[in-house]
């Protein structure tokens, strides 16, 4: 199991790539972790340099370089990390994948391929072209060194008595489990439409569930990673659902009020936090900005079903 020592292994290799980004206390008890100022637009970038990173230390990194699927975000992480290094990539992105993101992995010198309506369907046809390739596969949360490596964000955060993470495949909330253990509170926080942890506890193990969701382009995984499920059971994290309604409220206010132009998934932890009874000193983390700004005052008519 990913450990605190892992997420420190994971620091140390990857400091001076990434940025560390800081915690802005919003009013007494209650601080935003502003990791959407993070490299490539989010906590991304802090797995896809350990995963490569460690991949090189071991004389594991192929020349065909790194293959990876994701709704975006992690496609970004790994590019930009490719790209820093000196290394090849491939990204394997759903369709439905915003915009604004293809445009950058494009930026970023990575090949980029669209497969499916879903994150399951790009991950399959990527698991095809490493087999076909021998490139390294990353995955977009769901190995230990990725799972390590978005922990490392949580050795930057205040003292806190909770901590408010939004879930997709679970690689930032099993990342900041390991690196919390039981200093604090860890709340999980998914949209109904993408349920994969919560519906994980629940049922023992991870499990396929529906994606439906404004926020699937960033929290859209079918299924749980194990390491993050093995995680979240160790360190007893809550799970909680929010509404897409909520996810496009708490977004706009960050807006309004902040003026920090958040994607719906980075916005869903927000949400959360207003279902969490007492939290005391609470710390939400703001994941991602990878977003059309655009929307930030239009929302789509679908947004808020």
């Amino acid at each position: 199991m990913v450990n605190r020592e892992d997420v420190e292994a994971a620091a140390r290799r990857i400091g001076a790539f990434v940025r560390p980004t800081p915690s802005y206390e919003v009013r007494p008890g209650l601080w935003f972790k502003l990791e959407l100022l993070q490299h490539s637009g989010s906590f991304k970038a802090r797995g896809a340099f350990n995963r490569i990173l460690a991949a090189r230390e071991e004389g594991a990194l192929p020349a065909a370089g790194v293959v990876v699927a994701s709704g975006g975000n992690a496609g970004l992480g790994v590019a930009y990390a490719a790209a820093t290094l000196g290394v090849p990539a491939e990204v394997f992105v759903p369709l439905t994948a915003p915009a604004t993101k293809v445009a950058r992995l494009k930026e970023l010198g990575a090949r980029v391929e669209q497969h499916g309506r879903e994150y399951a369907e790009a991950h399959a046809a990527s698991a095809v072209r490493v087999a076909e390739t021998g490139a390294l596969f990353v995955h977009a949360y769901d190995q230990p060194e990725i799972v390590a490596g978005q922990g490392t964000l949580a050795l930057e955060l205040p003292p806190a008595d909770t901590i408010v993470v939004a879930v997709g495949g679970g690689g930032l909330v099993g990342g900041v489990a390991a690196a919390i253990g039981d200093r604090a509170r860890i709340v999980a926080v998914e949209p109904e439409g993408a349920p994969t942890l919560h519906a994980a506890l629940a049922a023992g193990a991870p499990v396929d569930v529906p994606v439906d969701s404004v926020a699937g382009d960033s929290l859209g995984a079918r299924r749980a990673g194990g390491i993050a499920f093995d995680l979240a059971v160790h360190h007893k994290v809550e799970s909680i659902l929010v509404s897409d309604a909520a996810i496009v409220a708490a977004r706009r206010r960050l807006w309004q009020e902040h003026r920090l132009a958040v994607e719906h998934g980075a916005a869903a932890a927000l949400a959360g936090l207003e279902l969490v009874a007492d939290p005391g000193t609470a710390v939400v983390v703001l994941c991602g900005a990878n977003t059309d700004p655009a929307t930030l005052h239009a929302e789509p008519a679908h947004a808020a079903r």
